[in-house]
Parts: structure tokens; sequence; C-alpha cells
């Protein structure tokens, strides 16, 4: 057995921990291989134009470090997972498409603007990852000309008379990014699309998407020769997941285009939400595709940290298959983003002195991606004490691994029962260990 730990008073960061058993157990976790659930897809983060122009600000070393932190598989996270945005959203450097306007033809389509700061990191990432990274792609909004408000901004919703033309632009999308050595795995809808935003945003109600996936982009996609991409719905917080897919997939002839339900952490901690999703449509995959921490970075907070692996737990328990977090670099600022909505990341690039600071958040999503390979099962998995919280899987390989977090301020000496081996650890104050048996 192999234990990593990181834990708040200590300097101890994903460390290897050798320490003895101890002689007095006050809690036990339990794992159990036979009982397995969900296969996972892996983790990743997003990247975004913000991210890209982070990483042209320093010095070429700095960026490789900064990359291989995230996408190794041996000295980083091992992520293998990512997402993009279909042009521009609220963490580019301003707003923008790939058509000039009013080009129901699409003659005019160009992902140039890509190939400036984007594509060449997510080229750089791949080559790191060492196995295919399976990239998500969704639009924050149509141009503003398919709009009843004439702009990206703000809400409004897609005209009725550019429902086609848009379905088409995700096809267009797909083929020119491939052409540019980035394969495309997967597409949502529409990012969240039940909230106005002061950046870019679009409305859609339930029966607006449902028409939208079941009568143009799901046949868009076939045509294309694309119906072997991942659609996935929804793509908001949890709090109305249930009531939202529920529309869609009750209807075959929508259902039949989407492979899954994406969704984020924002407003509450609901993951009953996603366990009823599955319930109640356990053909359909589930994908955590963004969550951060809001407002401008806090360095060196915990409690950052600690969000995180509550979320990873709590969804993974409930079988979402991946998580993808949201911008990969930002700067001291929380930016740049062209609307000021700035946020913290796991990784803060400081542009002068040129630094990396690494962030809680970044411990602890790796206390999962570094041990969890793409393929595991979720497994059985229990704690008798309410102060902690745990998840296990099962690799390809048949090891085991069983994640435990403590948030209390109480050191906790556990028994733990993996299949037929038995032992002991301390589970220290604010702290997350992973055990690999």
């Amino acid at each position: 057995m192999k234990h990593y730990r990181t834990a708040k008073y200590s300097d101890e960061r994903i460390s290897a921990v050798t320490e003895p058993a101890p002689t007095a157990v006050t809690a036990l976790v339990s794992a159990d291989p036979r009982h397995r659930y969900q296969k996972i897809l892996g983790f990743g983060g997003a990247f975004t134009e913000a991210s890209a122009y982070n990483l042209s600000r320093v010095d070429v070393s700095v960026r490789e470090k900064a990359l291989r932190a995230y996408f190794d598989p041996e000295t980083g996270l091992g992520y293998n997972l990512g997402r993009v945005s279909i042009h521009s959203c609220d963490f580019s450097l301003g707003n923008y498409t790939y058509v000039d306007e009013n080009d129901f033809e699409l003659q005019s389509f160009s992902i140039a603007r890509d190939r400036w700061l984007v594509i060449p990191m997510i080229r750089e990432a791949l080559a790191l990852a060492q196995e295919e990274a399976y990239i998500v792609a969704s639009p924050w909004s149509p141009p503003g000309w398919m709009k009843d408000t004439g702009k990206m901004n703000y809400g409004g919703r897609l005209r009725k008379e550019c429902r086609a033309v848009w379905a088409d632009y995700y096809t267009r999308f797909i083929r020119a990014y491939e052409e540019a050595g980035v394969p495309i795995w997967g597409l949502t809808v529409q990012n969240e699309p039940a909230s106005v935003q002061r950046w870019e945003s679009c409305l859609y109600s339930k029966e607006e998407e449902h028409d939208f996936v079941r009568d143009y982009l799901g046949p868009a996609l076939v045509k294309a020769g694309y119906g072997d991409k991942k659609l996935l719905i929804w793509d908001h917080n949890r709090d109305f997941l249930v009531e939202r897919i529920t529309a869609i997939l009750s209807d075959p002839d929508a259902a039949r285009f989407v492979w899954g339900i994406a969704f984020h952490w924002y407003v509450s901690e609901d993951f009953a939400q996603v366990g009823e999703a599955h319930r109640l449509f356990p053909d359909k995959h589930l994908l955590f595709t963004e969550g951060c921490q809001e407002g401008p970075p806090r360095i060196g907070a915990w409690e950052t940290g600690e969000r995180y692996g509550r979320n990873l737990i709590g969804d993974f328990n409930n079988y979402n298959e991946g998580f993808i977090d949201w911008n990969l670099f930002l700067d001291e600022t929380g930016g740049p983003n062209h609307v000021n909505n700035l946020c913290d990341a796991p990784m803060i690039i400081k542009v002068g002195p040129e630094e990396i600071v690494y962030q809680s958040s970044y411990y602890y999503i790796g206390h999962f991606s570094r041990f969890v390979r793409r393929g595991a099962m979720r497994i059985a998995s229990s704690a008798d004490d309410d102060r902690l919280l745990t998840c296990a899987f099962v690799n390809p390989d048949g090891s085991v691994v069983l994640v435990i977090m403590n948030q209390s301020e109480d050191d906790i000496a556990v028994k733990y029962e993996v299949g037929d081996l038995t032992t002991g650890i301390v589970v220290k104050r604010r702290s997350i260990s992973t055990l690999v048996i």
C-alpha cells in the first residue's frame, strides 16, 4: 500500500507518507471492489484564450513547466480531458466569432483567431498527455446577428430562422479544429442556457433546447459525418438538472442524438440531482464540465481546495464520469477577462517576476487525477465518521484507489478495509489522503 497526503498544517503536497499504523482507531473506512459502478473518463481543464495569453507572457521554460504540471502523467496531474469555447467566452480577450455579419452560407468561416494562441497551447498539451485527450467544445453564444437581441452579451435567444445555420456552425468548427490537429471528442449544446450574463450568453428554455437538438443540431452532426461525437445537454448547474434533461431525454427522437449530460457546480452542492439523473436515464453519461472559485484569486486559501475535494467526491459518488475544471492558468488578478468576471484557478501565473503559484485546489484535484486512470471503475466505499468523506476506484490494472478527506480540525485514527486488507492510518486534520493498494 502507498499513502499520499496533502495537509494544511504541514508542507505535505501529494507527498508519499510512511508512518506506523495507529495503535487505537476511532473510525472505519471501507472499500469493496466487488461492487462496481460507472467507468471514469478522466480529468482536465479549460483551454481558454485567457489561459493561452497568460502562457504567452512568460518565458518558454515557465510555459513548458506549467503545461507539464497539468498534463505530464509522471510529474504532473495527468490531465486527459479539456474544454474549449466555440469562438469567444468571457475568458477571451474580447468578443469574436468565426464568420462575417449575416453570412448565412458560412463562406467566411475561419478559426484564424484561435490559431494565434489557443490551438498552439492545446497541441502542446496533447503532446505531453501521452494518451488521447478528449476535448469538449462549448458555445457561450451564437454570433450576435443570429440572436433576437443582435448582441453576443446579455443573454438573448437564437432566432428561429438561424437555427439551421447555427447547427452547421458547430460542424464547421469541428472540421476546422480537426484540420488544425485538435480532435474534438464531444460538444455541449450551450454553456449555461438558463443565465443572462453580461458576457457571451444565450437563453434556451427546455423546449427550445429539445427542439434544437432534435430538429437541427443532431441531424446536422449526422449529416456532416460527426454522429459519433459525444453530444451533451444542459451544461449548467446541478440545481435544475433533472427538470431540464427530462424534457429532452423523455423524447426518443431527441434522446437518440444525446450521449450525456454536462453540469457545473455553482449555486449549490446538490449532488443528489446528479444521482437522480443517473437513476432516471441510466443509459446516458454524466460529465462535470465547469467549476471554479469565483472572484479574484485567494492565494494560499485552503477552503478552495476543500471545495474541490468535496465536489469531486460528491459527484463521483453519484455517477459522474469525469471532471473538467475551468481556466487552466489565470494571472494574479484572476484574468484577463473582457468583462471583469475574475476567478481563481489551480495555477496562477505571475508575469513579473515570472512564477507559478500552485493553489490548494491543484493538489486536491491531483489526489484523484494522478492515481485514477481512464477506464477505472468507481467501487463501493463508506466511512462511519461524518467528519470523513470517501470515494474509491479500481483501476484497469486492478489497483484500488481510496480517497479520504478530512475537513475537521481533528486528526482521526482510521482503520480501513479494502477487500481482505485491513490496516490503519492517521487522517490528518484539514487534509486529503489517497491510498493506492
